[in-house]
């Protein structure tokens, strides 16, 4: 895709795939792309207002999991439907089953509005993108934050006072660091470093894509 410059010339304009475990730092990274001039569409926020009271997935939600997974404002009871899917992971399918294309939605369309205002880049910001298989084919590139997984367990423990189990359990779900390099285009490794220095390697990046 390409847009043109007002001297005529034209410059690509690039979808990049973010994504990283949980604590490593993937929503700072965001933000700073943000800083850059990306447009950021962040599927995970587009997914928790489907399950708000009124969002659009709650219907077939409370039809396929009964009224145990709403709460009494309408909106899914987000602890018991993580402890549920986390148990069976059929559960886990038939919710994503729900939601999955409906984020889908939405994402193309927050990207074609940011086309139509002349973004030079659209960051999709996907937690589980390698593990969703289907992202891969949507975006130029992927960009990958990473970090061991003990920061990844302190990181999330310091800010959501979560038990060291909880954290470990939602880290299995999801796909390990090596599968993820494996499908970087880009790595940023989000270690021992200040937050100067990683908006050094923020901007670094942004110039990798020629932007």
């Amino acid at each position: 895709m390409k847009q043109t410059h007002m001297d005529g010339t034209a410059r690509r304009r690039w979808r990049i795939g973010l994504t990283g475990g949980i604590g490593s730092g993937k929503s700072t990274v965001a933000a700073m792309l943000a800083q850059c001039g990306a447009a950021v569409v962040d599927a995970d926020a587009i997914a928790r207002a489907l399950t708000l009271a009124g969002g659009a997935a709650m219907p077939a939600i409370a039809q396929a999991f009964g009224p145990g997974l709403v709460q009494a404002d309408g909106a899914m009871n987000r602890e018991a439907m993580r402890a549920l899917a986390f148990g069976d992971p059929a559960a886990r399918l038939q919710l994503e089953a729900i939601v999955h294309p409906l984020v889908g939605q939405e994402t193309a369309r927050r990207a074609n509005e940011a086309w139509a205002a002349g973004a030079p880049c659209v960051v999709f910001d996907v937690p589980l993108l390698v593990e969703s298989g289907r992202w891969r084919s949507q975006v130029d590139a992927v960009l990958v934050v990473d970090c061991s997984v003990a920061t990844q367990i302190a990181r999330v423990i310091e800010r959501s006072a979560w038990s060291r189990e909880a954290v470990e359990k939602v880290i299995a779900q999801q796909a390990s660091r090596a599968q993820r390099l494996a499908a970087a285009d880009v790595s940023l490794y989000n270690e021992g470093m200040d937050l100067p220095a990683l908006q050094a390697q923020v901007r670094q990046v942004w110039q990798h894509f020629g932007l």
